[in-house]
């Protein structure tokens, strides 16, 4: 989805939205790690080199962190389930297995 630098575009509002990239990096990342307050979600973006070596110690180098409000994260959700979707009727389901959470015992609960 990059742009040229310059390039307009037109939205619902007949507004443009001039897409300048001449300052833009790339990374690659392999790792997301995500946490949240309640004015902010920050995702960090990294490497692991060792991720199918099954060793016990990892290290991951960190090399990006973003940091949306709560109204971008969940644009950003929508955008990227509607790619994701995208994606996969081209190209095939990719089964993906995420460890669930344990959940955080309430406060005066027992432990």
């Amino acid at each position: 989805m990059a742009n040229e630098k310059g390039r307009a575009e037109t939205t619902a509002g007949a507004s443009k939205v001039k897409w300048d990239d001449s300052n833009m990096k790339t990374s690659y990342a392999n790792i997301c790690h995500v946490s949240s307050t309640r004015e902010e979600v920050t995702l960090l973006f990294g490497t692991n080199q060792t991720l199918l070596t099954g060793q016990g110690d990892v290290t991951v180098q960190l090399s990006n962190r973003l940091i949306l409000s709560p109204f971008a994260a969940k644009r950003l959700i929508t955008l990227l389930g509607n790619i994701m979707g995208e994606y996969e009727r081209r190209f095939g389901s990719l089964n993906v297995d995420v460890a669930p959470v344990p959940p955080t015992p309430a406060e005066g609960e027992a432990h």
